[in-house]
């Protein structure tokens, strides 16, 4: 970028050792990263060094900074490889990770003058791509730059080695200052401390977003505030676009991981309310229908008891006629049929009284009452295949761009059939540790809630190198009907899960319910 400013960055050249040459041999180990989204974020932060070399001898050396696009290619300032896309074959790229053991050589692969931009490949090793956020910084707003300041490897350096081996970007703080037209190109203007050397390295935001790539710095003169410049992500975005390289945006808003666990706690106390309350409705009704039943039951009963009465009083009645009958007959003569008349009478007698002494005594017996309609929270299934939606209260949505997932939970803890999940209190989970991302990923399902979640763990190499190693342990990947290797499997993830930080660095929570089976899946990763 043409810029009209006091200096760009570029560190002049110096006096260096012919050991640069094995740039791509020297090793070291990078500091210690603190845990949290910028500290995630500096994984895909890089050194960009070039070397130039005449008849074998190093001529000239310079360094700027650079992010990772995708594993294997990084965005930096064109003008810190300016001197490799005029003299390819006299000078070496460099790409020094910001943790690991080795340095890399890199290839340019589109170059942008106007806008100050340039595309690198590299091999050997795959880093963590950065996210970007498309949106507009507001005026005031922290901004976070990343990379490799010159006055900070003057000071510290012992030598020019030190300049290739693997160290944690440095971070500076500042305001977002607006936005500028520098030669036709949108920039960013902050207040975030950079120098010399952190050329092409971003601009982020708290959460860890690039929303830019800082290029240059204003001259301070005496009094006078120091700005930085970014080239904006606009720039940056319709660069990518003409190089054809694919990149991870997201427009999901920043929100602290304290302040969205703050809120998730509030969403699951409303969640855990509302069940309640879904509960306390159903035994209401519950209790109602069987108020109404019972009533329904007594009068009944009441109808039946007078009834067995009015029998009971007939059959007296008709006793005592047929006894007095008996008498009649007896006065006229008629032996014979006032010994049946008295015989009838009698049974009529005691039929009446035992039919009065059987009658019902106010017992009730209430009949099963109708099920009750459940609300519809309470009414769905946990089981079988389900649509999850994202829960955007309840998750924190940092770097993803979350789409409906479609899963097939059975209540053996089999998910789509394929993986097996192991059973952690109330609910299910996985831990997935991939091979190829320097991330951890811990998939849960709650029956109780019918919440499906994914926790992610950005990590730096070393805890990513202990996750892979306590994985080795971890057999079964296929749905088992076996209790035991269930349990196995529990065992063997809770050492997965103890390893990990205390909170995930992002974690998104969907909310399920059955679904038709003629539904497209789109279904959450496979065990790895």
């Amino acid at each position: 970028m043409k810029m009209t400013l006091p200096f760009r960055f570029s560190l002049p050249e110096m006096r260096v050792f012919p050991a640069l040459l094995g740039l791509l041999s020297i090793m070291a180990f990078s500091a210690p990263a603190r845990a949290d989204d910028i500290s995630a974020a500096a994984r895909g932060v890089v050194r960009v060094v070039t070397i130039a070399s005449a008849e074998g001898e190093v001529v000239g050396f310079g360094h700027g900074s650079g992010f990772a696009v995708s594993p294997n290619r990084i965005v930096t300032n064109a003008h810190v490889v300016e001197l490799a896309a005029r003299y390819p074959d006299n000078v070496v790229i460099g790409v020094v990770p910001s943790e690991g053991d080795k340095s890399y050589q890199g290839k340019l692969i589109a170059y942008d003058a106007q806008r100050d931009l340039a595309l690198i490949e590299f091999t050997g090793t795959r880093l963590p791509p950065l996210t970007m956020f498309p949106g507009i910084a507001t005026d005031g707003e922290t901004v976070i730059a990343l990379g490799y300041p010159g006055n900070v490897d003057v000071a510290t350096a012992q030598s020019a080695a030190d300049y290739i081996r693997p160290l944690s970007p440095v971070r500076s703080q500042g305001g977002f200052s607006g936005t500028r037209k520098l030669t036709g190109v949108d920039v960013l203007l902050h207040t975030a401390g950079i120098a010399r050397g952190n050329s092409g390295g971003p601009l982020m935001d708290v959460c860890g977003r690039v929303i830019g790539a800082n290029s240059a710095v204003t001259k301070a003169e005496e009094g006078d505030s120091s700005f930085g410049f970014a080239v904006a992500f606009s720039e940056i975005a319709a660069f990518l676009r003409e190089a054809k390289q694919p990149f991870a945006q997201t427009t999901a808003t920043c929100v602290s991981g304290e302040e969205r666990l703050r809120q998730g706690q509030d969403a699951q106390l409303r969640s855990a309310e509302a069940r309640a309350a879904d509960a306390q409705a159903v035994a209401t009704r519950e209790a109602v229908q069987r108020g109404i039943a019972l009533d329904k039951a007594q009068l009944a009963a009441e109808r039946k008891r007078e009834n067995v009465i009015a029998i009971a009083g007939v059959l007296l009645v008709l006793g005592a006629l047929a006894v007095g009958g008996a008498g009649i007959f007896e006065s006229r003569g008629r032996r014979r049929s006032a010994i049946w008349s008295a015989a009838g009478g009698g049974v009529l007698i005691i039929a009446a009284t035992v039919v009065f002494l059987t009658r019902p005594f106010g017992d009730v017996t209430v009949p099963a009452a109708a099920p009750v309609a459940l609300p519809a929270t309470q009414a769905q299934a946990s089981f079988g295949k389900m649509l999850c939606k994202i829960a955007p209260d309840r998750s924190r949505i940092n770097l993803s761009n979350p789409t409906d997932l479609t899963i097939d939970w059975q209540p053996d803890g089999c998910m789509n059939g394929r993986t097996q999940y192991a059973e952690n209190g109330a609910k299910w989970d996985r831990i997935l540790v991939p091979n190829d991302e320097q991330t951890v990923s811990v998939l849960e399902y709650d029956l109780a809630t019918r919440s499906y979640s994914e926790s992610r763990y950005l990590l730096n190499a070393a805890q990513m190198s202990k996750a892979r190693a306590l994985r080795g342990a971890v057999k079964q990947k296929a749905c088992t009907s076996s209790e035991a290797e269930r349990q196995l499997l529990a065992r063997q993830q809770t050492l997965i899960r103890d390893a990990l930080p205390a909170r995930p660095d992002e974690w998104l929570v969907y909310d399920c319910a059955p679904v038709d089976m003629g539904a497209p899946a789109v279904v959450p990763p496979k065990a790895s």
